[in-house]
């Protein structure tokens, strides 16, 4: 073979290469969520642990005075998402959505339970976290706890949640994503930030 012949062929096997190892570099830690067909053959909007595995339980401070578990909503599907109550942006935008969905569910939205574990527990309180989410949903429900507890859930799902500035008016830059969780307690997907609520009811459907 000639040398431009096996240049011809490293070239591009480079490329694969480094575009697995970009892959590997922004998918969190655990199974790798990946575009999968769910049941009845359709495929999920959101992209699918392959295997799906036991959600990984906590055990937090709720914003209704009730202790967080996910033990405690088996039988529902769980949306967790990460966030707090200063966002400027993101965290109303996944909010609002989040409701536009259990709205477009009708009676089914029973079934579905919304957690939402603050990453900023030096400004959020039960009191805050309670009073923000009602204005989006009455039955979301926020998780609370000490700076160490909540990052050893953040470490399990493999969230990161960095403070930006200083003073009372700082931002927290954080994993937007959303862990869809089954009946059974089974981490089924995640669903990237920017989706509509109709992609969240077609893949709560599924997972019913």
């Amino acid at each position: 073979m000639t040398e431009p012949s096996r240049l011809g062929l490293l070239v591009p096997a480079a490329i694969l290469l480094l575009l697995g190892v970009a892959v590997l570099a922004i998918v969190p830690r655990g199974a790798a969520p990946l575009p999968a067909p769910s049941a009845g053959g359709q495929a999920m909007k959101a992209g699918v642990f392959t295997p799906a595995h036991e959600a990984p339980d906590f055990s937090l401070s709720g914003s209704n005075g009730s202790p967080v578990t996910l033990e405690r909503y088996r039988g529902k599907i769980v949306l967790l998402t990460f966030g707090f109550t200063h966002c400027a942006a993101v965290c109303p935008t996944t909010l609002a959505t989040l409701a536009q969905a259990r709205s477009k569910l009708g009676a089914a939205a029973h079934s579905v339970q919304v957690i939402y574990v603050t990453v900023d527990p030096d400004r959020d309180t039960a009191d805050t976290m309670r009073r923000y989410l009602a204005a989006f949903d009455p039955s979301f429900i926020g998780a609370l706890g000490t700076p160490d507890a909540l990052a050893s859930v953040r470490k399990r799902y493999g969230v990161t949640a960095v403070r930006q500035g200083t003073g009372p008016d700082y931002a927290m830059a954080h994993t937007s994503s959303i862990f869809l969780i089954d009946r059974v307690g089974m981490l089924r997907a995640v669903m990237p930030f920017g989706h509509d609520a109709a992609d969240f009811v077609h893949d709560i459907e599924l997972l019913s």
